[in-house]
């Protein structure tokens, strides 16, 4: 056990928790590596979560974008750092998929990496040009059937999360299309308001406004739940995409040899900062659902989501570009 039980009263229900800050870690300012470009979810929740830290461990916290290489170029920074909490990882879907995708890595995404956290998920909107004749799902699934794999659509990079809720439509729809690589979300998204891709499964806090301005016409979410932005658009499933279930999620990490005294200080500060009511706002102005938090749950979910993603991957013999 990490204890977790008896550092959770220290918690409370205010950012401000002096025990943790008088304790001997952390020493230094605390740098959290994001191992993709800023403007997309992850690097939105990365911010999120880290701005009211300082306030809880009483150090510096640094967010660090380090993209490339489908996250391993961010990560294989904290797996060369020193196992002292001091240097962190902030990921998402991809860091799941690393086994399939950079067996060469120079680490094991599993078994090097601590959960100290999950943070919160969010479903993606399936979202089309409006200049395509499109205007619900079983159009688009009937017009991409007719394309024979011209159309195109854009992602993050393979194994990002947008590039997996792309291979899923795929499955369980029969359908095939051109992927389209970018190194994050806001080059993916000026591209495909430009006209230059045809359809994205992207970020709602991206998305959503342009659906609102008819720069992009929203079809349906991605999750098994309606969006809190676009409660009007059906989920994939209710489109009729059977089994249809994805989302964007973001998980806080350190490297295994962490004392566990680390793990369990890192795992309540985080717990303190997403219990708070103008954090919990946040969260749901981006569209994003807290998930169950402690490290053995996180462990489990990331445990899960690997086992799902990696033998799609795996069959669809993606490669990273």
């Amino acid at each position: 056990m990490l204890q977790r039980r008896a550092l959770f009263a220290v918690a409370g229900s205010a950012l401000a928790t002096p025990a943790l800050a008088q304790s001997r870690y952390p020493s230094r300012p605390i740098r959290v590596i994001v191992p993709f470009a800023a403007g997309g979810i992850i690097d939105v929740m990365a911010r999120i979560v880290t701005e009211p830290l300082p306030r809880v461990l009483g150090q510096p916290v640094v967010v660090e974008n380090q993209p490339g290489a489908g996250s391993t170029i961010g990560a294989r920074a904290v797996a060369r750092a020193a196992p002292d909490g001091h240097t962190l990882l902030l990921n998402g879907a991809a860091h799941s998929v690393i086994p399939a995708l950079y067996p060469d890595a120079g680490f094991d995404s599993i078994a090097d990496f601590i959960p100290i956290s999950t943070l919160g998920d969010q479903s993606f909107l399936v979202a089309v040009h409006p200049s395509l004749p499109v205007r619900d799902v079983p159009q688009l699934l009937a017009w991409l059937r007719d394309k024979r794999g011209e159309a195109t659509f854009a992602t993050t990079g393979i194994g990002a999360a947008s590039h997996l809720a792309g291979e899923l439509l795929k499955k369980l729809a029969g359908v095939d299309f051109t992927i389209v690589q970018y190194r994050g979300t806001p080059a993916a998204v000026t591209d495909f308001m430009a006209g230059r891709v045809d359809f994205v499964i992207d970020s709602q806090t991206l998305l959503a406004p342009m659906v609102r301005d008819g720069k992009a016409r929203g079809l349906a979410v991605t999750t098994t739940r309606r969006s809190q932005l676009l409660p009007d658009l059906p989920t994939l499933q209710e489109a009729g995409v059977a089994g249809y279930a994805a989302s964007s999620w973001q998980a806080l990490y350190a490297l295994v040899g962490t004392p566990t005294e680390i793990i369990a200080t890192l795992s309540t500060a985080v717990t303190t900062v997403l219990n708070d009511p103008a954090i919990r706002q946040r969260f749901a102005d981006a569209g994003v659902d807290p998930l169950p938090n402690d490290p053995a749950a996180s462990a489990r979910f990331i445990r899960a989501e690997t086992d799902k993603w990696v033998p799609i991957l795996r069959a669809t013999g993606a490669k990273p570009g």
